[in-house]
């Protein structure tokens, strides 16, 4: 058994595909299968259901390659406890963040980030947060930037900063006249929302207690899987959505007139950075924590600002 191999199932076990396992592993696919079957036969055992299509694993091969990733983790954290004893800030970072932090957070902390470490390699990915928490536990990234808590023990939260609700209103809305908008006066039956999937939504949902009404009639029901989107429309006189602080952080003095706050008590959203309980790159996670906090206003980094809102 080597490392190479339990890369390769853990590759496979990942893509849900040989081939696409192969290109990622940088080899040939007859060497990645070759090397998978030399595997099964020192294990006496069948990991992958070669007959499925995308191909699944055995019930044994879970189990391997649970362990595989467990003993890969294991061998990389050597190597990082060198690199920390030699206080070492480089190395390649995986990064994972959902559309609703990514537009908004990231053009804050970037550029000084990669300018103040340059020998880290950073990769980001932008996807919902179950498919981030998949991902972190498949050890397909090193940290991701959610909105917690997602109640997970396998997951490890740092929270960042508590980010309020505002809501987004075109002018011609009678909600516009409010200088502070009512829990109560919102109407989720008739409010932009983002597409199913996204926990913003989801907590929009919580936040309005009305019972989504799939047979209410209007003239126009849209949902988006872009928070910009929803915001232009509000902008050319339709309706009204609710949007995270960060979206309206920096907007131009024009479009402030569609910015309505909403009253105490303020609904928030818990924002962290989370890894899996196993973390690796430790020195790497935590400079990019302090760089993300250096970029965030004070205000929002008070854990007693609102009512945190559940997704989950």
């Amino acid at each position: 058994m080597t490392i190479q191999q339990l890369e390769y199932i853990i590759a496979v076990a990942n893509e849900g595909s040989f081939s696409r396992a192969a290109t990622k592993c940088f080899v040939t696919q007859p060497t990645l299968s070759m090397q998978i079957h030399k595997l099964e036969i020192e294990l006496g055992v069948i990991i992958f259901d070669r007959s499925k299509n995308p191909i699944k694993m055995t019930p044994i091969g879970e189990a391997i390659i649970e362990q595989a990733r467990v003993n890969l983790q294991g061998m990389e954290r050597i190597k990082e406890i060198i690199r920390e004893q030699s206080d070492e800030i480089k190395g390649h970072l995986r990064l994972g963040i959902i559309p609703t932090l990514a537009p908004y957070l990231l053009p804050l902390f970037l550029t000084s980030f990669i300018a103040k470490y340059p020998q880290i390699s950073l990769s980001i990915e932008e996807f919902i947060s179950e498919q981030l928490i998949l991902r972190l536990k498949q050890d397909m990234l090193d940290a991701a930037i959610l909105v917690t808590p997602v109640d997970d023990t396998a997951i490890t939260e740092i929270p960042l900063f508590y980010e309020s609700f505002v809501a987004y209103v075109s002018t011609n809305h009678p909600l516009i006249h409010s200088d502070m908008i009512e829990l109560d006066n919102l109407n989720i039956n008739e409010m932009l929302l983002l597409s199913e999937g996204h926990c913003f939504r989801e907590q929009v949902v919580n936040i309005c207690p009305e019972r989504i009404d799939r047979e209410w009639s209007a003239q126009l029901r849209f949902e988006s899987g872009s928070l910009e989107t929803l915001k232009r429309i509000v902008e050319r006189n339709y309706g009204y959505t609710l949007v995270p602080e960060l979206a309206v952080l920096n907007i131009s003095e024009r479009n402030k007139q569609y910015v309505k706050p909403l009253r105490e008590p303020r609904p928030v959203r818990e924002v962290s950075l989370v890894m899996h309980r196993t973390i690796l790159k430790r020195n790497l996670i935590t400079v990019l924590q302090d760089e993300i906090l250096m970029s965030i206003p004070e205000e929002m980094k008070a854990v007693n600002r609102g009512e945190i809102v559940p997704w989950r």
